[in-house]
């Protein structure tokens, strides 16, 4: 009997010290996970656009077809979490409170790479790790072609007051280091006048991501669509900006700080104006590659 009683104690002290132990626990847990969710923690920790930003409850990200340019920039790869904006000369941006998250590209160390250029940035970015090499091609403010496939073989742009011409200057050369060079030359001679020309409007209701918020002019300014997800109950559409700025800086994700509640994804405006933490758009505005 005596021996049952001390096992019975043994066990009821065993118990008790557990409970001890995962109430604790889940203390500790509780306050160190206070005011966020697990799902809140991982996505802090992933350097990948889809996986940093859940879309808002009640929506579902749209689909789009694999390898495509939709799904190469839902699949960004992201500076570390609260990574500040740098600009091209390695000072901080000013407006620190406004950017959700960095991209990995770099920005170059000269004035170059503003806002329409980093959506050319992008753009060139993906078509060149798909090999699409001849689908390269901007056009300089004077309306001349600027296709990659002519610098790849040689040739570079003479620029004459306000005529360009192409003149065979090296060999063939098709390495990263080379894109990058046409890049800076694409930034140096093109910006929001002439991208604005070459992109076709759309509707806002048919946004996408890859779509781009542009107002052409000296200045003007351009935001790419980086990602749409749709109410599954409504068929309301959100979505999510990125951009350089000026000076030349690190593309960005911007906040929404009209709603922080959806932010960084933004509603589609009822009266036709879209609000961004630098420039104010109108629907009219967007436009597609």
């Amino acid at each position: 009997m005596k021996q049952r009683l001390g096992i019975s104690i043994l066990f009821i002290g065993l118990f008790a010290t557990l409970g001890y132990v995962f109430a604790t626990n889940a203390n500790i847990r509780n306050s160190l996970f206070k005011g966020q969710t697990r799902s809140d923690l991982d996505t802090k920790t992933s350097n990948i656009l889809i996986k940093r930003f859940d879309s808002p409850e009640g929506y579902e990200r749209m689909p789009y077809k694999a390898q495509s340019y939709e799904i190469w920039l839902r699949n960004s790869r992201l500076k570390a979490y609260n990574t500040p904006v740098y600009l091209f000369n390695g000072d901080l941006k000013k407006n620190q409170h406004i950017h959700a998250a960095v991209l990995s590209f770099d920005v170059g160390t000269s004035d170059l790479q503003q806002c329409a250029d980093a959506v050319m940035r992008l753009r060139a970015e993906y078509l060149f790790q798909k090999k699409a090499f001849d689908s390269i091609s901007f056009t300089f403010t004077n309306g001349t072609k600027t296709p990659y496939s002519k610098w790849r073989n040689g040739y570079r742009a003479h620029v004459s007051g306000n005529n360009v011409t192409w003149v065979k200057k090296t060999n063939v050369d098709t390495s990263y280091a080379a894109f990058r060079k046409y890049m800076n030359t694409v930034f140096m001679y093109c910006g929001t006048y002439s991208l604005s020309k070459e992109l076709k409007a759309v509707s806002i209701e048919n946004i996408k991501a890859g779509d781009v918020f542009i107002t052409g002019g000296f200045p003007g300014h351009a935001m790419i669509v980086m990602d749409v997800a749709k109410n599954k109950t409504t068929g309301k559409k959100v979505f999510m900006l990125a951009q350089s700025y000026m000076p030349a800086q690190d593309i960005h994700v911007v906040k929404n700080l009209n709603n922080a509640e959806i932010s960084p994804w933004f509603e589609i405006p009822e009266d036709s104006t879209l609000d961004t933490p630098e420039w104010t758009f109108v629907v009219g505005d967007l436009k597609r590659f």
